[in-house]
């Protein structure tokens, strides 16, 4: 089955075969509906040709930045998100090398290390790390020892809690009405 975190065909297959648009677009998935932020990705790589690590990395950062703003924009904050976008790209480059799947390869790690290393990213924290390992488990196969329990709640078989779970447009319905009323509870307590 092909990778569905986007209503565009084009950008999910970027997705799919760029580790790096997949840690992008995950980088920008706050604050817009999922399937923009996993857009935001195709719309970089149409405008410098490409989701290079280095080239990201090395592009001058204003006119980065007037690439991300530009409509329709990568994300609804794009000035901020350019820089979180090149740091991101700069991390993957000073660690990894550029290559970006490292992160989750690189010495056969185990589900904790994955973790570890996806929460040193820039604009990472806990909860998109985890979701982000989710993903890796769920929709590419990753196989590395412990990723559900280092995943927690994320990494559950049949939740419909993230990203992590989104396989078709009923699927991203049953994440949004799982985020709702898990917003919802959260004003009544």
């Amino acid at each position: 089955m092909a990778l569905w975190l986007t209503k565009d065909p084009d950008a999910n297959a970027l997705l799919e075969r760029e580790p790096l648009a997949l840690l992008i677009g995950m980088l920008l998935d706050q604050q817009i509906p999922m399937e923009v932020a996993f857009a935001g990705p195709k719309k970089i790589a149409d405008r410098i040709g490409s989701v290079d690590a280095r080239l990201i990395a090395d592009y001058d950062p204003e006119k980065f930045t007037e690439l991300c703003v530009t409509p329709p924009a990568i994300h609804r904050f794009g000035g901020a998100m350019a820089k979180r976008v090149q740091a991101l790209a700069s991390y993957v480059v000073e660690h990894y090398d550029g290559a970006a799947e490292e992160i989750w390869r690189r010495g056969d790690p185990d589900g904790a290390e994955i973790l570890r290393r996806l929460k040193a990213l820039p604009g990472y924290g806990e909860q998109k790390a985890k979701i982000f390992l989710a993903l890796l488990g769920k929709q590419f196969g990753l196989s590395a020892t412990g990723w559900r329990e280092a995943a927690g709640n994320y990494g559950e078989a049949g939740s419909h809690r993230s990203i992590a779970d989104v396989i078709d447009e009923p699927s991203l319905a049953e994440v949004r009405a799982f985020k709702k009323a898990t917003k919802a509870a959260a004003k009544n307590t």
